[in-house]
């Protein structure tokens, strides 16, 4: 399996990090990394991570500004893209349809190729334009994923909370990784 991973300058990056370490840990798909300028920040305030041990997680890294790398071609074979997270901006010009950067040009060619795509929306509260644009790209066909996580399983930890998003992300997939809690993320519901 080929993914695209996405991650853009809004809270949360620890969704595409962990995203990009769960994939790697089992060796379960060959991951296309883009990060845009506004995430690097982001990383480097919310994280402990080094840009270069996040690039490290990934098969392949391009750069957000590269318009000819070749994910901007429809013509180039993946199963599809996950934006973890993705800012109101990134969503606008993906419902606008305009292509500036290499992530929203994935993402055109995702919903043009009839590929998966999924975004990992990250903003509270949200306004009735960040509402119309998750509209626009679910008539698209996009797959919205709010980075709302469950409790049920009883997190303990913010990586907890963040693989409950990540494991929601790979059903869409369909990539199973393991035993135990079903994925190996999570436990499923179960109704008591």
């Amino acid at each position: 399996m080929k993914i695209i991973v996405g991650i853009t300058g809004a809270s949360g990056v620890v969704y595409g990090i962990r995203l990009l370490e769960v994939l790697r840990e089992r060796n379960t798909a060959e991951t296309y990394l883009i990060v845009s300028e506004s995430a690097k920040k982001i990383i480097a305030i919310e994280t402990d991570y080094e840009l270069e041990e996040i690039y490290a997680l990934a098969s392949h890294v391009y750069d957000n500004s590269d318009l000819t790398a070749p994910l901007s071609s429809g013509s180039v074979r993946h199963d599809g893209a996950i934006i973890a997270p993705c800012s109101m901006k990134t969503l606008g010009c993906i419902a606008a349809g305009i292509s500036t950067t290499l992530i929203t040009r994935a993402a055109e060619v995702c919903l043009k190729e009839n590929r998966k795509l999924v975004i990992i929306p990250r903003e509270a509260p949200l306004s009735l334009i960040h509402l119309a644009n998750m509209v626009t790209v679910k008539k698209a066909g996009a797959i919205l994923l709010p980075a709302s996580p469950a409790f049920y399983h009883k997190p303990k930890t913010v990586l907890d909370m963040a693989d409950f998003i990540v494991a929601r992300a790979l059903d869409v997939f369909g990539i199973e990784l393991g035993t135990g809690k079903e994925n190996g993320l999570i436990k499923r519901w179960k109704h008591l």
